[in-house]
This record gives structure tokens, C-alpha cells and sequence, in this order.
């Protein structure tokens, strides 16, 4: 069983220094039919001005995963991390008991395009933290790498909730077959290009809930940049 979340009726966020696309509720952005799937809450995806960004805010009980398809986001937080964030690197902060942080394109001539994505954790009121890693772009080609778990398998980053995050760039034909196992939920988020999936095309910010299948088959129809979610 498949649901597909089409780009354009993501709701929109506008502003003259970011052009934001919010695949759930988000800010000002409500449906009550798009609250978020199984733990997934937000899927953001973001362009951010030269020069521009959201500057400090806080939050609390969320895993927040920032993954750049292209440009640099520069981060900024409470707990004294800095850093800038390229394609190929993966962001995980856990905001906890709170956290506090600033995002920035770090670039005073390009923009930047990412996704930005929560996930509600197991625990609340956990201690805040912060972990980047960064995956050679060879390493999701024509497969799916593990970016996020919950024990930080793989090299992953460590996300605190029973769930799992993978990537996926597939040239036009080349074709992934995933198994999930029993009582598992799936999320597709086409970043770029088009895929078949299910017997149906998602194109670059299509998403798709998936329930209730025995096997998934993805399979690029034009170069291909993809997130799977794994959920309980």
C-alpha cells in the first residue's frame, strides 16, 4: 500500500531569503491530514539565500537530521559545536532537555539547498548533542548507505528513536530492491530526478508513505537522488 505526497501540494513558506517546501505541518504551514508519518515529523526542503539563514532559535525533544544537496550550511549551537555541512556530510543534532542553534548559507555568492528533517525521539528531556559525519558520494551510488540509525551501525550517525535513514544516487535504469521487515514503515523522499516506484513515477520532491509491502523496488528514470525512512 502506497500513498504519494506530491511536490506541489507541499505547503509553501516564502520569504525574500528562502523558498521553503514543507512535506508535513510546518510553521504557519497547517493540514491536519500531514502531521508527519509513523515518527517522521518534517521534511523540509529548504534554499537559502547567499548570505542569509535563520538565525538563533531554540528546540527541544526532536532529532533534527540536515542533509545538503547542494552549497554549504554553516551551523552555529549552544553547545559550542561549529561547523559547515556539504553534500556528502550528514548533520544530526538532538535538541533534548533544549538546544539552541543558528543555520546559515555559507556562502556570500550561492544559494543553498538541503533538507531538513525531524524526527521525535523515544526519550524526551534527553541531554542535547550533536554528531556530523561525512559519506564519500561513491558510497550511495547505485545503493542504499545507511546515513542514520539508532546504534549507529555502519559508521551512521546515531538517531534516538527506532528508526533508520538511507541514501540512495541512482543513474537512469539502475534499479534497488529493499526488504523490510515485518511491522516496518517506509518513506520515500525523491531529493532529485524521477523514479519508479510501486508502479507509479515520483519526480524531485515527491514523497511517498509505504505499508504492508513485502518488497520495495526503486528503480531511476532519470539520474536519481533518494531518502528512504525506516520506522517502526
Amino acid at each position: 500500500m502506497m500513498s504519494i505526497r506530491r511536490s506541489e501540494d507541499r505547503g509553501p513558506t516564502q520569504i525574500d531569503w528562502l523558498d521553503s517546501r514543507h512535506s508535513f505541518s510546518f510553521g504557519e504551514y497547517y493540514d491536519p491530514r500531514f502531521m508527519g508519518f509513523r515518527a517522521l515529523r518534517v521534511i523540509n526542503e529548504d534554499r537559502v539565500a547567499a548570505a542569509a539563514g535563520f538565525p538563533t532559535h531554540g528546540h527541544r525533544d526532536m532529532e533534527i537530521v540536515s542533509y545538503v544537496l547542494e552549497g554549504a550550511l554553516e551551523h552555529r549551537d549552544s553547545l559550542g559545536t561549529g561547523s559547515t555541512i556539504r553534500p556528502g556530510d550528514v548533520q544530526r543534532m538532538s535538541a533534548g532537555s533544549g538546544i539552541r542553534h543558528s543555520e546559515f548559507n555559507a556562502s556570500k555568492d550561492d544559494p543553498v539547498h538541503f533538507l531538513q528533517i525531524w524526527i521525535e525521539p523515544r526519550t524526551k528531556n534527553l541531554p542535547p548533542s550533536y554528531e556530523q559525519k561525512a559519506f564519500a558520494l561513491e558510497e550511495s551510488t547505485g545503493t542504499l548507505r545507511l546515513i542514520a540509525s539508532p546504534d549507529g551501525r555502519s559508521g551512521s550517525v546515531t538517531i534516538h528513536q527506532d528508526a533508520s535513514i538511507y541514501a540512495a544516487r541512482l543513474a537512469p535504469g539502475q534499479r534497488i530492491d529493499f526488504v523490510p521487515t515485518q511491522n516496518r514503515h517506509l518513506w520515500l523522499q525523491v531529493a532529485r530526478g524521477s523514479v519508479a516506484l510501486l508502479g507509479q513515477t515520483l519526480d524531485a520532491g515527491d514523497g511517498a508513505a509505504i505499508s504492508d509491502e513485502r518488497s520495495v523496488a526503486i528503480e531511476a528514470t532519470a539520474d536519481a537522488e533518494v531518502l528512504l525512512f525506516d520506522l517502526a
